[in-house]
């Protein structure tokens, strides 16, 4: 597990991946998780599938992460989620990432 120096204090850090199902497209979901995940100071993206649902990888502590899991059960005006799905990944998953980003928009 990695850490984060925060105010002087190591904090381990892990590294999830969710699957949202349900009216998650088309009602500004994507931009909904990115101002929460950058609320929180989370590392990742977000980006819509081609099967209709929403797909998240973010990197945090776990307080961070829980409160983040809590926003996407809830989700944005208008939207409705039906299932979160939600893995946890390998430290190494997070490497690559530096901030919170929206995929595969304009």
């Amino acid at each position: 597990m990695t850490a984060l120096l925060v105010d002087w204090l190591w904090l381990p850090t892990m590294v999830l991946h969710f699957l949202i199902q349900g009216r998650v497209q088309g009602v500004g979901f994507r931009w909904f998780v990115h101002r929460e995940a950058s609320e929180l100071d989370l590392r990742g993206w977000v980006r819509n599938t081609e099967d209709g649902d929403v797909e998240v990888v973010a990197t945090g502590t776990e307080a961070d992460l829980a409160e983040l899991r809590r926003a996407l059960r809830q989700g944005p005006r208008g939207s409705r989620v039906d299932r979160l799905i939600e893995h946890y990944l390998d430290e190494s998953e997070a490497t690559e990432l530096i901030s919170f980003r929206v995929e595969g928009s304009w």
